[in-house]
């Protein structure tokens, strides 16, 4: 929204129209940061594609923390949703 003298009008702020980007992700398990970056190495980029950016991301879950760092009823969730998914695979 931008507001002035008048009436307050809609925007389409700071980005551009859904339809000009060209975004996604991928998520990637590896041993390392290095590893990492070697599959960011291999993406392709389209010819002219100057200024193409790619962010690097951490992702942790439940399973990378200390047993310490959980209450008892997130541990007992956390393990509940684990065996639920391993007997029930979202896309069997």
């Amino acid at each position: 929204m931008a507001y002035g003298p008048g009436k307050p009008k809609v925007i389409d702020g700071p980005f551009a129209e859904t339809k000009e980007i060209i975004a996604g992700f991928w998520l990637i398990q590896v041993k390392s940061r290095e590893e990492a970056v070697e599959w960011a190495l291999r993406v392709p980029v389209p010819e002219g594609g100057e200024g193409v950016g790619l962010e690097l991301w951490e992702v942790f879950d439940a399973a990378d923390m200390p047993e310490t760092s959980l209450t008892p009823e997130t541990a007992e969730r956390d393990k509940a949703l684990r065996e639920s998914l391993e007997t029930n695979p979202p896309n069997a």
